[in-house]
């Protein structure tokens, strides 16, 4: 499956028993659910629906984590 995520395009394996979500894209990228905004086609999806959001070949998805710090 392709993505584009932040930017840039991306291919992902995607196995055929997994549905492809927001949260399994997540994973892939290394980031924990708690601390990442994930906007999918310019449409923020809710935290609570990261697993039930699917994605689909094409998708552009914006991940974005918060970093503190003075």
């Amino acid at each position: 499956m392709k993505l584009w995520v932040n930017g840039l395009e991306r291919t992902f394996e995607v196995p055929a028993d997994a549905p492809c979500s927001v949260a399994w894209l997540v994973g892939q990228l290394g980031l924990r659910c708690e601390i990442v905004a994930v906007e999918v086609n310019r449409e923020l999806v809710p935290r609570a629906l990261h697993a039930s959001f699917e994605l689909y070949d094409g998708d552009r998805c914006e991940c974005v984590t918060l970093v503190g710090g003075g």
